[in-house]
């Protein structure tokens, strides 16, 4: 049952959800939405995106077994194909300011209390999977155009990739591959992970939804992606410093373009599994911390 859970949510039906289709100043609409709402809610949005620079220089971090300066471009923009999970909270609190309720910090973290907590981290995982080949299939790429041998220096690498037939070969062989990644990350993550803090439908329906969304909306949801690109790379630049105010627009900016293309509000919203108050107990760690799992 759980895993038909994590799967469907509360409902079989994915016809109870219509997709619409929209244009490109709807996109101008949503980014202003994005930033009337971090305005509306800096605190909230720089205590939640002060992870995000960590999580950057971990990533970084992680890809020192490889020559870490060639992958630079490649981890900022690898940004856009984890950021549908990263942003959840900034969802749930644009979900929570648009309805009228409580949008303080600590409800930002109600969804690890909710029904589609199980969905949710299926489909974050495959995105974390997603990221790892990308950052693989760059590093071969430099490898098969520059050899094992790492740039010398910041200076020689420049010089590298943007004077020498090898560097031309790496940014369009690089820019073309990244751009499947990211088309695939658009199509199967701006829809699903909103959708799944908003209705209780399982992985299933939510990544069905998202590809009906991409397949409707191609042209739009296209430039949406490189716009959401261009600004994590920008952000990224000085030390992932720059996502402290990217990310918490680009994270309510997409709750309201997964308002303006999906209507499922006649599909059941997800239930939050509230923790009790009684004593706890060293015994009880970690699986205290998974109410939804009783």
């Amino acid at each position: 049952m759980a895993k038909s859970h994590v799967l469907v949510g509360a409902t079989t039906n994915p016809d109870q959800i219509t997709v619409r289709q929209i244009g490109f100043t709807d996109l101008k609409d949503v980014l202003v939405r994005g930033i009337n709402d971090f305005n509306a809610m800096p605190t909230h949005a720089v205590f939640l995106v002060a992870i995000y620079p960590v999580i950057g220089l971990v990533l970084a971090w992680l890809a020192f077994g490889y020559s870490f300066l060639p992958l630079i471009y490649p981890l900022a923009s690898g940004f856009a194909l984890v950021g549908p999970f990263a942003a959840l909270g900034l969802y749930e609190l644009s979900r929570r300011r648009e309805a009228g309720m409580d949008a303080s910090v600590s409800h930002a973290f109600d969804v690890l209390q909710s029904s589609s907590v199980g969905a949710i981290a299926a489909l974050g995982l495959i995105l974390l999977v997603v990221f790892g080949i990308w950052i693989e299939v760059a590093n071969n790429i430099y490898l098969s155009n520059f050899g094992y041998a790492p740039p010398s220096s910041l200076r020689q690498f420049t010089h590298d990739v943007l004077t020498t037939p090898a560097g031309w070969t790496l940014i369009v062989v690089g820019n073309a591959v990244g751009l499947v990644f990211a088309a695939l990350v658009l199509t199967i993550g701006a829809m699903s992970f909103p959708l799944l803090v908003d209705r209780d439908v399982g992985a299933a329906v939510a990544l069905l939804i998202s590809i009906q969304a991409a397949l409707k909306n191609p042209l739009t949801l296209g430039a949406w992606g490189l716009i959401v690109a261009a600004l994590l790379v920008i952000g990224s630049l000085p030390l992932f410093l720059g996502l402290t105010v990217v990310m918490p627009v680009l994270g309510h900016a997409t709750w309201h373009l997964y308002r303006k293309v999906v209507v499922a509000d006649s599909s059941p919203p997800p239930q939050l599994h509230t923790r009790d108050k009684q004593q706890r107990y060293a015994a009880d760690f970690p699986a205290a911390l998974f109410a939804w799992g009783k």
